[in-house]
């Protein structure tokens, strides 16, 4: 069965994990088969669709030139990365061998098997400390992590390969996603981390003094960004709420839906955190008829009711 618009087979790059195991599942529901590349390092095979054809294979080995001949994907959605801001300071030639090296290994295999276009999942990082809120996507790029720079140089890689073998592209620029299968542990997201706690009646930690704002967009919101984007093409797109949400009230909202009863304790803020960032989507809506609606309340909702026993 054909997907969208005759497309017919699409290769997913860390497909086992947070956001791109439910983008999979969209992909898989509309008709497209699906190709995953996932090393398994933080990805879950739990989070697999069986639908899909499963590779577990890293991004930067050599052997995904064979994957590519044998698919044949028309659309890449490349989502494996090394994710953690932290991490990228303590081990920065790892950082960017995942998510320069191995981007590259994927870009040259787009030219050399005939891709047509790429989708790639970039963040808010690349734009560093705020010059004005929110941030559009033409805010100056000064990333102040590792990650930052590494997923902001595969932006430039885009230009260059699209240029090279007229491999079209998107970037999607993302918030601080949420919502069921994000890790709980270690760098994970602050709602996958409260929750968990919360839930099991744990202590929590808020690094910082609780006031810095994110913007925090539903992982159902991303995923339907990114099944509009496989008919769109060229650019740089933010994606998010478009508004600032502390996380001292991430943590009130969480503990009302919990009922629990603790109080957090406070630590240093990590080095090169930036203290309020989020982005102005009006290019979403202007490009891709895109807006999110899911509510913060029913997010988290569906995000701890997502951790209860089946």
């Amino acid at each position: 069965m054909e997907g969208k618009r005759g497309i017919q087979t699409v290769l997913v790059t860390g497909g086992a994990g947070f956001i791109a195991s439910h983008l999979v599942d969209s992909l898989v529901a509309v008709g497209l088969r699906v190709v995953i590349v996932d090393n398994l390092s933080s990805g879950r095979r739990e989070n697999i669709n069986p639908k899909a054809e499963f590779y577990p294979m890293d991004i930067t080995d050599e052997g995904l030139a064979g994957i590519f001949k044998k698919e044949r994907p028309e659309i890449v959605f490349h989502y494996a990365a090394q994710i953690s801001q932290r991490r990228s300071f303590a081990a920065p030639i790892l950082d960017a061998k995942t998510n320069i090296i191995g981007s590259l290994n994927i870009l040259e295999n787009c030219g050399a098997y005939g891709v047509n276009k790429i989708i790639y999942a970039s963040s808010a990082a690349v734009y560093g400390y705020p010059e004005y809120l929110p941030c559009d996507e033409e805010h100056p790029i000064r990333p102040t992590s590792h990650y930052g720079v590494s997923k902001h140089v595969v932006e430039h890689y885009l230009h260059v390969y699209q240029q090279l073998y007229r491999l079209e592209y998107l970037v999607l620029r993302y918030a601080n996603v949420f919502g069921p299968r994000q890790a709980h542990s270690g760098d994970a997201g602050v709602v996958a981390i409260f929750s968990q706690r919360m839930r099991s009646g744990e202590p929590i930690t808020i690094f910082g003094d609780g006031k810095q704002e994110r913007d925090f967009i539903y992982v159902s919101d991303v995923v339907a960004a990114n099944m509009l984007a496989l008919e769109k093409s060229g650019g740089i797109i933010n994606i998010g709420r478009g508004q600032g949400i502390s996380i001292e009230k991430i943590f009130s909202e969480i503990q009302r839906q919990t009922s629990y009863r603790r109080e957090p304790k406070y630590a240093p803020a990590p080095v090169g955190e930036v203290p309020r960032n989020y982005l102005d989507v009006r290019k979403a809506a202007r490009e891709l008829n895109w807006r999110p609606v899911v509510g913060i309340e029913e997010g988290l909702l569906k995000t701890l009711l997502s951790l209860m026993p089946s």
